[in-house]
């Protein structure tokens, strides 16, 4: 490879970074766009003694050519509310999302660990979005998530206000089962670290999906989104996330290992606060739910 062509590839990397960084996400280049960056002036690549990715020195030589004139606009502007998309483009554009996630290595510990990937499942017009941490077992195992014990609990708790799984949509921060050390069972928390790397591919979920209301499932998952600890004091307080409103309640693991009658009633009561947000009707008897007689 000539320097003059490792120079423009570099050049061409280091902007359309910038540009995913400001959530481009389809870029198209002109003929006029490509024949400009074949002029010979190039920026010449900085010399430094640590690893820097795409870091340019400042040109010293004669002015060179304008970047690539690139006509791009993402599909979804991050965190805005935008007009929603048909479904056409939406299908298509959640087909690539997850093409990227299943391909994704970033965290080489979990895609060498992983049975699949477990991008996420329901409704892409789903008004109500719920987000957990990680996939276990039973979720590395069928790649979906919530299938275990847990989501058969989930499910039933979606039931009961009236709509079902295939009503709304259902995600985790983290897309793949963490690692287990050698001969141990059970599942891990995800580490800060890992959510953090993996929180982009539930950015662009929530985005294209544009839900009405967001719900955390568990102290794990509303660390993740909004960097709050303490899941007993903040289930049941709205919070925001990304401009929508975001419910915090238990996760429906802590249900099958509290049965407590008053631990239901909490997340039945953050549930109904849901359905009211989202206008649904509710009835009486779906508003005594797990009252004592």
């Amino acid at each position: 490879m000539s320097e003059s062509y490792r120079q423009l590839l570099d050049a061409t990397i280091q902007h359309l970074e910038g540009l995913k960084a400001r959530g481009v996400r389809h870029v198209s280049v002109t003929p006029e766009s490509l024949r400009a960056r074949a002029l010979p002036a190039r920026p010449t690549l900085a010399t430094t003694s640590g690893p820097k990715p795409f870091s340019l020195a400042p040109v010293v030589a004669k002015p060179v050519p304008a970047p690539i004139a690139l006509a791009a606009k993402p599909l979804v502007q991050p965190g805005t509310q935008n007009p929603k998309l048909g479904t056409t483009d939406k299908t298509a554009a959640f087909a690539a999302l997850r093409d990227r996630a299943l391909a994704c290595v970033k965290c080489p510990n979990l895609a060498s660990s992983r049975t699949n990937v477990v991008f996420g499942v329901g409704n892409l017009d789903a008004q109500v979005m719920f987000v957990g941490e990680a996939p276990g077992a039973d979720e590395d195992a069928q790649g979906e998530p919530f299938v275990g014990a847990a989501g058969q609990l989930l499910t039933k708790i979606i039931g009961a206000t009236g709509l079902s799984r295939a009503d709304v949509y259902i995600a985790n921060i983290l897309k793949c089962r963490p690692d287990m050390p050698a001969g141990s069972s059970g599942n891990r928390k995800p580490t800060p670290e890992e959510m953090q790397t993996c929180i982009p591919f539930l950015h662009e979920q929530i985005d294209l999906i544009q839900p009405k209301v967001l719900v955390a499932l568990g102290g794990t998952a509303a660390e993740g989104l909004l960097g709050l600890t303490g899941i007993m004091k903040l289930r049941g307080q709205w919070q925001t996330y990304r401009g929508v409103p975001l419910m915090p309640t238990y996760h429906p693991a802590y249900l099958l290992r509290n049965q407590a009658m008053t631990e239901k009633r909490r997340v039945w009561e953050d549930m109904l606060a849901v359905m009211e947000k989202l206008g649904m009707p509710i009835s009486e008897k779906q508003r005594n739910f797990f009252l004592k007689a």
